[in-house]
């Protein structure tokens, strides 16, 4: 029965049984947690507090699917049946405010307490705001289903859009927008779009994407300022170009929500740092997600990962530690972005230098696989329509990153530097 402690679960600090467990964080990567601690027998208490109104839904869909109308806000449900015996008590539209890592309490915005035996860090990331916008109207961020309920009924006016920042929120917006027969441009700080995500030579392959599709880029140079009073009407560049806009899309990014932290006595600089089990200095506390900067075995330095794959997959490391059965985080990180009708996809993680080679079909088609090399080994493999000769090289990839990890000296595939 739910809330009766397993006796064979010692508590993190290694003292009487773990009988609670708070998780701050009630999305994809908070849920993952719950999910992972109930399959690893835990049925202790499970608290979960998150600071939006609604229940864990998906997040990848609000740039896509529903800002198109072909996904309802229903539809982005991340609980189902399997998920009825959970048994948590949820605390919802209320964030967390405060933790004292010593007790292992949570202090909300409301005054009241959660406290436990082990915390479970998964507060996710807000989106980064142009300087000096708050309040103008027309003006957008997209993180939150909230977000993509207004940028919807913003777009519903048509155009035109401009969307700040081509990383892969502002690609996935203006293809969605485009779908919709509405004016995009899009304004590209770097020489091309995701450029530090996959280098100069596939951004470029990316502009070309955009223009495909009608989509104005405007790279190389920078946001000056929004022009409007109390309502946006342009967007003023660098170079003195206005770009006249009913709506903006501000893609620039993402933080950790860490803030409610500064005073836990936790490294947070960057995200809550962890080791490969996602173990914090505090003993009890672990985080996951997109809060996280966890030590990653392959690289050997700690990196924040934004993955969806990374938020579903890493609480299972994270419950196995708190459960005493702490093994180290080693998956290749892997994601995927919806683009005008093709999915790209990248697993691992390239690094300027990397040496590229198209392995199977056209660049110009838009049906290709890359690999990345580094020193002769193989580290990353990016695809753009071509699902199932990338998948065959994930899988490769995989197999070279494991034996890599396999054949390292003991000091270097440690769980922390």
């Amino acid at each position: 029965m739910r809330g009766v402690p397993h006796p064979t679960l010692p508590r993190p600090d290694g003292c009487h049984v773990m009988r609670s467990v708070t998780v701050v964080g009630a999305s994809l990567a908070g849920l993952s947690a719950v999910r992972a601690l109930r399959a690893q027998g835990f049925d202790g208490r499970v608290v979960v507090v998150g600071e939006e109104p609604h229940l864990p839904y998906d997040r990848p869909p609000l740039s896509k699917g529903l800002l198109t109308g072909r996904a309802s806000p229903d539809d982005l449900a991340l609980l189902g049946e399997q998920d009825d015996a959970l048994d948590v008590e949820w605390r919802l539209g209320t964030a967390a405010a405060r933790l004292d890592a010593a007790t292992r309490t949570v202090t909300l915005v409301d005054g009241s307490q959660v406290g436990g035996d082990a915390v479970v860090l998964a507060t996710g990331s807000r989106a980064r705001r142009l300087p000096g916008t708050d309040g103008l109207l027309g003006v957008h961020v997209l993180r939150t289903l909230d977000d993509a309920v207004a940028l919807r009924a913003a777009l519903s006016g048509g155009g035109p859009l401009v969307v700040v920042g081509a990383g892969f929120i502002g690609a996935e917006v203006a293809s969605s927008a485009r779908s919709l027969g509405i004016d995009v441009t899009v304004v590209e700080a770097q020489a091309t779009p995701l450029c530090a995500q996959l280098g100069d030579e596939m951004g470029a392959v990316v502009a070309r994407l955009h223009a495909d599709h009608g989509v104005r880029l405007r790279t190389g140079v920078g946001v000056h300022r929004l022009v409007g009073t109390g309502r946006v009407e342009a967007v003023e560049l660098a170079d003195g170009t206005r770009l006249p806009a009913d709506t903006v899309l501000v893609g620039i990014g993402a933080q950790p929500a860490v803030e409610w932290l500064a005073d836990s006595g936790l490294d947070v600089a960057g995200g809550v740092r962890t080791d490969a089990t996602c173990a914090t200095a505090a003993p009890g506390v672990v985080a996951v997600g997109d809060c996280a900067r966890a030590y990653d075995v392959h690289l050997r330095r700690h990196v924040r990962v934004e993955h969806w794959t990374h938020a579903l997959d890493s609480p299972a490391t994270a419950a196995a530690t708190l459960l005493g059965t702490a093994t180290p985080y080693a998956a290749v990180p892997y994601f995927w972005s919806e683009q005008y009708g093709l999915q790209l996809q990248l697993a691992g993680t390239p690094a300027a230098g990397d040496v590229l080679t198209v392995v199977h079909g056209s660049v110009d088609e838009h049906a290709f696989v890359a690999t990345y090399e580094r020193a002769g080994d193989l580290v990353a493999v990016l695809g753009l329509g071509a699902g199932g000769p990338f998948a065959r090289w994930r899988r490769t990839l995989r197999t070279a990153a494991a034996a890599r990890l396999a054949g390292r000296a003991p000091e270097a595939a440690a769980v922390a530097d």
